[in-house]
């Protein structure tokens, strides 16, 4: 009998998903869905390597900053991209996240290989040596080696180091079995977001190395979410989510140990957690195909008008839709372009201009306001203001939430260009 079965009796490595409640069904059947959406989405290359980049840097800075980093989204953005010299005293801090990029490039770069997606102990400690790589660390901590001493994270203490290696073969034998093969009704997605979330938690509760367990279990949920095919601003929903609810996180951890192994309210938390992202991402991503399925529609209407007069009413609604709703006292101001057309112009050519554009449903007016309608080429929404302004308001506050990081250092691509133009 091995000492942590009697230290860590909840180490069993099983679960059982039949006692898991619908709630958590649906969760992960909606997870599955918009992983689908997201995947499957058409953006502009600009736009797909815009929300690429920009939630590669919310996952590098959520397994770095859980565990101390002080870096903020700019910073580690930049630092990606090879633009962020640190001074001496903050180097580490670059450091820590050059270290975590190279370990999801190798995993990234096995991916694109179609190398092995089994786990193994060896890539474990491989992971770790890459966390850890260069950084300042004590003297009985060795990266990529299992730890000979005991340690412990707060009230929490580790299995005895002489079971870590056993330990972690037992978990590399289990994620590999039978337990997390997918059947036709549940998919790799479903099967990997549940495999991911418990190769995690057992690394934490594990607890292998003498440093860097939070960041290699990391990488061993961004493997398992990678080599199923998780479309990548999806893979770094968990981390993002463990990070954003830090106290609940570490709260739910030592929950699942006292209980006696009971993962099911982990499992919960944490896809509540991605399904929550996603929903959010998905709505930012729908927002820019609205924005370029919405720009077609107005140049499709004036493909065949080609006087100074079309092409102002043209610029005019496209700067509007770009600059929110405008009084009417402003229209003619909402873009350099459009002032430009509107110079030496009557009042009379305003109204006219107006009146066409509300015939021709691309213009609405509500209350004192003049709001570009998109409502159009929302061709499933039922076709009310009310409706399609409450839609509309969703997938802004999204698009919002999540271009906020547009204005911290990741440069948001411009508009897109006339169909023509983009060809």
């Amino acid at each position: 009998m091995r000492k942590y079965e009697k230290t860590h009796p909840w180490l069993k490595f099983s679960t059982n998903l039949a006692n898991a409640p619908p709630s958590l069904w649906m969760l992960l059947g909606e997870a599955r869905s918009k992983c689908d959406h997201v995947a499957g989405a058409p953006l502009r290359p600009t736009m797909g390597g815009f929300f690429h980049q920009l939630y590669l840097a919310k996952g590098v800075l959520a397994t770095t900053a859980i565990e101390g980093n002080t870096l903020s989204e700019e910073e580690v953005s930049r630092r990606i991209e090879g633009k962020l010299p640190l001074p001496k005293s903050r180097e580490y801090l670059g450091k820590e996240v050059d270290n975590v990029i190279s370990a999801m490039n190798l995993v990234w770069d096995q991916c694109m290989n179609q190398e092995s997606k089994k786990l193994t102990v060896a890539e474990i400690k491989e992971f770790n040596r890459l966390v850890l790589n260069g950084l300042s660390l004590e003297e009985d901590v060795t990266p990529g080696e299992v730890r000979q001493h005991s340690v412990g994270v707060g009230s929490y203490r580790a299995p005895p180091a002489e079971d870590c290696e056993y330990l972690l073969q037992r978990m590399c034998d289990w994620l590999n079995g039978p337990d997390f093969e997918a059947g036709e009704e549940t998919g790799p997605v479903v099967i990997a977001i549940v495999k991911a979330i418990l190769a995690h938690l057992y690394l934490a509760w594990i607890h292998p190395f003498g440093d860097g367990n939070g960041r290699t279990a990391r990488m061993l949920e961004f493997k398992t979410l990678t080599d199923a095919g998780v479309p990548s601003p999806a893979v770094h929903l968990l981390s993002n989510h463990y990070n954003a609810t830090r106290m609940e996180y570490y709260r739910q951890l030592e929950r699942a140990s006292k209980s006696g192994g009971d993962v099911l309210p982990f499992i919960s938390y944490a896809v509540q957690g991605f399904v929550d992202q996603i929903r959010t991402q998905v709505d930012a991503i729908r927002l820019e195909q609205l924005e370029v399925a919405w720009r077609s529609h107005v140049y499709d209407l004036f493909a065949d008008k080609n006087s100074s007069g079309d092409e102002r009413r043209k610029h005019l609604i496209l700067d509007l839709a770009e600059y929110g709703p405008q009084p009417r006292s402003r229209l003619t101001l909402v873009s350099p372009r459009v002032a430009e057309a509107y110079a030496g112009k009557t009042p009379k050519t305003l109204a006219r201009d107006i009146n066409m554009l509300l015939e021709a449903k691309l213009l609405l007016r509500q209350d004192d306001l003049f709001i570009a309608n998109k409502g159009p080429v929302l061709a499933f929404i039922p076709e009310s203001n009310q409706n399609v302004s409450s839609y509309l308001k969703r997938l802004l506050d999204a698009h919002q939430s999540v271009m906020r990081a547009s204005r911290q250092g990741i440069e948001l691509p411009n508009n897109p260009s006339p169909p023509s133009e983009a060809a």
